[in-house]
């Protein structure tokens, strides 16, 4: 889920805020874990709810989460503890009065009165951690701080919650310990034990989805520890997939601009301690020496090149096509070492591409006619976020009923016409422009289109024309005399 819910009008929430108000007595919350794993780029929350229903016919329970942290949220989705069907989440826009986002999550069976149910809500957030210190020097550590607020809010009473946050590793550099917490707890507000800081338990908390709890009792809380891998950014991502029926081919082709967000560099670059650190196995965190790609199987023919020429160093470890409805295990991998070690705050743009069997990823259906073909909406880097990515579908030259069917909604959607060698007409192509991708993100773009039986033979008559063309201009120039002066 995209953060396109934000633009919903607020006249939108002002319309639907009665029968949400409604929704805030039809539950309670008899306990609330929330679980933050600290990471780079990426920072995933689990949310757990154990909830009980006040009434009959209860079925729609309200999620809320500050401005603040709505603002980081790339992804949110619900599920019911130990199943794996996604629940529907109707998001709603910013509430003015309270300033707090909320979310209708429809249970899959209405609740009766003292029914029960563990509803679990997953986020990504993106940008959530910044580094602290900002800058490093080439061999020093990396560390990074979080900042979160220390209640849950929810439009209903909870009778307990916890907050847990989690390191990668135990080194704990410091954490926040809120004081001054009036009557919601009698215990040590903040304890630590290994890579786990626990605040809480917080007791008969009510309903804190407003205004008037987030002034009095909300407290900020902040973290701040090592991390031992890069922090990888990819700030813009142009991808195209280009169908062709004639090599009965997808192509894909990405220019990226990668960012290394860790610490800024202190100094100056050293070759001479970065090879020492090299071969000791002493590099620092923040340096980021090569990356691996995780490509789909049956890939071939990859391509990779940055502003000055190709990549020298690269290891491709390709793995066979796997039927369409076998589930994919393996992947080919693509291992690339830029020609530089790229620091905390460079920057480093390259193009890498490959191609795939259209079989692999494409269908037709033989009673209608269409084609369908599945393309991915980006290839993640682990741990990485996408800041703006911009997907473009090039069909065959003459396709028509162009549907597309992509995996959550985009930013926008636009039709155009590209036009290369040997086209007469052009090809249609659809893009698609995205914010804030992360591993979630990697679903498919399903296109369907038809392709008529002349426009498969549109290419042969160009290239026939054409050669006609320049034998007809042989034969004229043959028969012409240019001679000044005749023999």
């Amino acid at each position: 889920m995209t953060r396109r819910w934000r633009t919903i009008p607020l006249l939108l929430f002002s319309l639907l805020s009665p029968s949400l108000v409604y929704a805030a007595h039809s539950f309670e919350n008899t306990a609330v874990v929330r679980t933050i794993e600290l990471g780079g780029a990426l920072v995933h929350v689990t949310t757990t709810y154990a909830v009980k229903s006040l009434e009959n016919g209860s079925k729609d329970y309200v999620v809320s989460l500050s401005e603040d942290e709505a603002e980081k949220t790339s992804w949110i989705e619900a599920k019911i503890k130990g199943q794996s069907e996604t629940l529907t989440i109707q998001t709603h826009a910013l509430n003015p009065q309270d300033g707090v986002f909320l979310y209708n999550v429809q249970l899959p069976n209405a609740l009766g009165v003292n029914g029960t149910i563990t509803l679990v809500v997953d986020t990504v957030q993106t940008h959530a951690t910044y580094p602290w210190p900002r800058e490093a020097a080439q061999n020093e550590e990396q560390s990074l701080k979080y900042e979160s607020d220390l209640f849950v809010l929810s439009p209903y009473k909870t009778a307990t919650q916890r907050t847990k946050i989690r390191a990668p590793v135990p080194r704990i550099i410091s954490f926040t310990t809120p004081e001054d917490l009036g009557p919601f707890t009698t215990d040590s507000v903040a304890t630590k034990s290994g890579a786990t800081i626990t605040y809480g338990p917080f007791s008969s908390i009510p309903p804190s989805a407003n205004k008037k709890f987030l002034e009095k009792h909300q407290k900020p809380v902040a973290v701040h520890y090592h991390y031992e891998y890069p922090v990888v950014e990819i700030t813009k991502l142009v991808r195209t997939a280009e169908i062709s029926h004639w090599g009965a081919n997808l192509n894909i082709d990405n220019q990226i601009d990668l960012h290394n967000a860790g610490p800024t560099l202190k100094g100056q670059f050293s070759r001479l301690e970065h090879q020492s650190q090299m071969f000791y196995g002493r590099l620092a965190a923040h340096v980021l020496p090569a990356f691996n790609m995780h490509l789909p199987p049956g890939v071939h023919s990859p391509y990779f090149y940055d502003l000055i020429g190709n990549v020298s160093t690269s290891r491709f470890r390709p793995v066979p096509s796997v039927p369409k409805a076998a589930q994919a295990n393996q992947f080919s991998v693509l291992e690339l070492r830029p020609r530089y070690p790229v620091m905390g705050g460079w920057n480093y743009s390259f193009t890498l591409g490959w191609d795939s069997p259209l079989a692999d990823s494409a269908a037709y259906d033989a009673a209608t006619g269409q084609y369908i073909v599945a393309v991915p909406v980006h290839t993640p880097i682990a741990g990485s976020v996408v800041d703006d990515a911009e997907v473009k579908i090039i069909f065959p030259e003459g396709a028509t009923d162009i549907e597309i069917f992509p995996p959550f909604p985009p930013l926008s959607e636009s039709r155009s016409t590209h036009i290369t060698y040997l086209d007469t007409t052009g090809r249609p192509a659809v893009t698609f422009k995205y914010k804030n991708l992360t591993e979630k993100h990697a679903g498919l773009i399903y296109a369907s289109y038809k392709v008529p039986f002349s426009a498969h033979l549109q290419k042969t008559k160009a290239v026939a024309t054409a050669f006609l063309g320049l034998f007809a201009l042989a034969l004229l120039t043959k028969r012409v005399d240019l001679r000044l002066i005749k023999a």
